[in-house]
């Protein structure tokens, strides 16, 4: 009987449960001392260090999170043991909702009418419609595709930077260097979505953001590391962003003393976009398991090279 290790701190108990449905012909343990032999595969979130080092060779090590430069960043995943991220449809379906949301509440206003309802002021502002105003989504993968592809559904002018340049319907794709620039130059929105890897590390500094349009609002549910903090700082001050819609931080819980805290133009969420719900992210991770163990390939194996 092969044995899968559950290490996380929140839910624990329903992964494990979940785990033993889809896979009920394997053990299901939370402590590896209590595994009746060695441990096939391993199901980790943010794990203290050390942790992984202890457990050996694992047949696969499997990420509830989308995000995996942690895991590589530890130096304790080995370089032959396959590490699997999470591309879970549920993950990727509250992406959309919170990127269609934010986006849809600041093109149409509704942080300023709230503001003058307030204050008792009948203030209309000269609306837009979505074909009138650009947005560009950095990253066109399992996350960053249905986000474009909803965008320009909706009518807005719609461009993707990738990698790879991926081609997606109505969008206009950028890829390399030179892309880049074009796809942000002039963007009413700029929503990242990207991976971490050291190319795309502080990715969003000044000289980016200030491509930008005039008013541009910043909407970054990728990773705290793509952003140059002080510049978005600097441009909300100066007036070239109109807000910075934050959901990922460079240090998570936000330090009290960060000045995102109490800055007018940034509205922040405590990293919840796109949670990992485990009755979806079980299912990605039995499929993979039962494919793997009928002699095929692992799905979604980090390449160590490009680091996702």
């Amino acid at each position: 009987m092969k044995t899968i290790l559950v290490m996380l701190r929140a839910h624990a108990d329903d992964w494990v449960r979940l785990l033993k449905l889809g896979l009920p012909e394997h053990a299901v343990v939370t402590d590896a001392s209590a595994a009746d032999g060695p441990l096939s595969y391993a199901v980790v979130g943010k794990p203290p260090a050390g942790a992984i080092a202890a457990l050996g060779r694992l047949d696969a090590l499997f990420s509830v999170n989308a995000g995996i430069e942690a895991l590589l960043e530890s130096g304790e995943v080995p370089d032959d043991m396959p590490l699997v991220r999470m591309v879970d449809d549920g993950l990727a379906a509250g992406m959309l909702e919170w990127v269609i949301a934010e986006t849809l509440a600041w093109h149409r206003n509704l942080f300023h009418y709230r503001a003058v309802q307030l204050e008792q002021r009948w203030a209309p502002l000269q609306e837009k419609l979505a074909f009138e105003r650009t947005v560009c989504v950095l990253g066109a993968g399992h996350l960053g595709r249905p986000v474009a592809e909803q965008l320009a559904s909706l009518g807005f002018i719609t461009r993707t930077w990738s990698r790879g340049g991926t081609m997606i319907p109505g969008v206009d794709s950028f890829r390399g260097p030179d892309g880049l620039a074009a796809s942000v130059d002039n963007a009413d929105f700029l929503i990242n979505l990207l991976p971490l890897t050291p190319e795309t590390e502080t990715l969003l500094d000044a000289a980016l953001l200030r491509r930008l349009a005039p008013g541009a609002v910043l909407i970054n549910g990728g990773r705290g590391r793509h952003v140059v903090d002080e510049a978005v700082i600097a441009l909300l001050d100066e007036g070239h962003l109109r807000a910075a819609v934050l959901d990922v931080f460079r240090t998570e819980p936000l330090p009290s003393e960060h000045p995102f805290w109490s800055h007018p133009g940034v509205y922040l969420s405590p990293h919840v976009a796109a949670p990992t719900h485990p009755a979806t992210a079980v299912a990605s991770i039995t499929q993979n398991i039962r494919g793997f163990e009928s002699g095929l390939a692992l799905r979604h194996v980090v390449d160590r090279a490009r680091g996702y």
